[in-house]
């Protein structure tokens, strides 16, 4: 099991250092303010006490039980480092520490895989950022708070072979209110490997969807096998980097994986259920339709719009990506036809320029209790005249008493920016561009499909 990783109640920072911009002043900085609610022990040889607690020369010294120590001292002193924490009883243990196979050291890296062996410990990294929880708060990750903001809890994790780009992705996420279970850059994958990560989080209760970027894999084998597993239980949306053959030569001195060609990985993610995206943008869209929208009956999609053009976009998106336009029911007609008269029925069905809150809200009603229609994609153009903030709570009392995906568009400036954002926050999935919304939505269809 991973879960000391996630949620040790104590941790010992091996490196920790009272000079601002080092790394282990970092990691430091971010137990103490934010909301670990574990013990913090701090380890440095050099020091007797940092922000008035305690130093310890070794491990060894602490006489509390310790579930996990984080490693960020030079290459060369790691491997004593863990050998100590072997013998005081750690047994899992995330490095930070860069300088290994990545950098042409192999030697060290299977020096420490010999320490990991002899006391039966398992570690995270070394190279990486290491792990942030979003429900323990536990941060080992060394970037300041002040320059990366913590995503909140929620439910989608990430494993990531790369530092930078994991950082990259934890910044989006927050400034786009993405929540976050988990987070893991396993650098190197000395130990703890990606498929290791994988099977953890499918059996992981606050985790929802996996989110993988792998620049190659430890063992091709077990990847499959793993992925294949995992995907029954979870979506799981993955990128490769490295489909270049310059980036993939890249990626295998990088971490020293073995990257391969971006065809395998394709394929195996087909073979096992994975849905691939092509970038860090689309892996959000999928992610977080899969988060957020409950399994459909189908892949039958009613549009509502109040602009025709963005209808015939919408209409497009749905056959190009090989779902269905959603045939109403006579009796939906009917009553579309009695009570808003003149308007554009069947599908798509367009609200025209003119529409009002209680235009789309009668629209919405019929088209959610037609057991013709499985998705809606609801496009609200705020510029109209008569749609008001109202909108936001019709949109969201739609989806909270009906089980049935509604997937909103909105384009426009600050005011459909606000409404959005309220939207959002009441759990409604939000896209700016049809086609973003509908290549979405056929990643749901096929997961929940298969």
């Amino acid at each position: 099991m991973l879960s000391k990783f996630f949620s040790a109640r104590s941790v010992a920072i091996i490196g920790a250092s009272h000079k601002h911009g080092k790394i282990g002043n970092v990691i430091l900085n971010n137990f103490l303010d934010g909301k670990y609610k574990g013990k913090v022990f701090l380890v440095n040889s050099s020091v007797k006490k940092i922000h008035e607690k305690r130093c310890y020369a070794s491990v060894l010294e602490i006489k509390d039980k310790i579930d996990l120590a984080v490693i960020a001292i030079p290459a060369e002193a790691v491997v004593k480092a863990a050998e100590e924490c072997g013998k005081a009883g750690i047994k899992n243990l995330i490095i930070i520490s860069a300088g290994f196979r990545e950098s042409g050291r192999a030697d060290l890296e299977s020096r420490l895989k010999g320490i990991l062996r002899k006391y039966g410990m398992r570690a995270i990294g070394p190279n990486c950022l290491g792990v942030f929880d979003g429900h323990t708060h536990l941060d080992t990750l060394f970037l300041p708070r002040y320059r990366l903001r913590r995503p909140e809890k929620g439910n989608m994790a990430f494993v990531c072979q790369s530092g930078a780009v994991g950082s990259a992705i934890l910044d989006y996420a927050t400034e786009h209110g993405y929540g976050f279970s988990k987070f893991i850059s396993y650098g190197n994958a000395m130990d703890v490997d990606e498929s290791d990560l994988i099977e953890f989080l499918g059996n992981d209760r606050s985790t929802k969807v996996i989110c993988v970027y792998l620049e190659g894999a430890k063992d091709g084998k077990k990847l499959l096998s793993t992925l294949r597993k995992v995907s029954k239980k979870k979506p799981i949306v993955a990128i490769k980097g490295g489909k270049s053959e310059q980036g993939n030569k890249a990626a295998m001195s990088h971490t020293g994986s073995l990257a391969g060609s971006a065809a395998v990985y394709s394929g195996v993610f087909k073979q096992a259920n994975v849905i691939e995206a092509q970038g860090l943008e689309e892996m959000f869209e999928y992610a977080a339709i899969l988060d957020s929208e409950i399994r459909p009956k189908g892949n039958r999609v009613q549009v509502i719009t109040n602009g025709g053009g963005y209808g015939i976009l919408s209409t497009d998106a749905v056959i190009e990506n090989n779902l269905r336009m959603a045939k109403l029911s006579k009796q939906s007609l009917d009553q579309l036809k009695r009570k808003m008269p003149g308007i554009l029925t069947e599908n798509p069905m367009d609200l025209l320029g003119d529409a009002d809150d209680q235009r789309y809200q009668t629209a919405l009603n019929i088209a959610i209790k037609d057991k013709n229609v499985d998705i809606i994609l609801l496009i609200a153009l705020y510029q109209t005249p008569l749609l008001t903030p109202k909108m936001v709570d019709i949109i969201s009392r739609a989806k909270m008493r009906h089980k049935k995906p509604i997937v909103v568009v909105s384009t426009g400036g600050d005011f459909t920016e606000k409404l959005t954002e309220r939207l959002e926050e009441k759990g409604v999935l939000t896209y700016t561009f049809p086609h973003n919304a509908v290549r979405a939505i056929k990643k749901l269809v096929d997961y929940y499909g298969r």
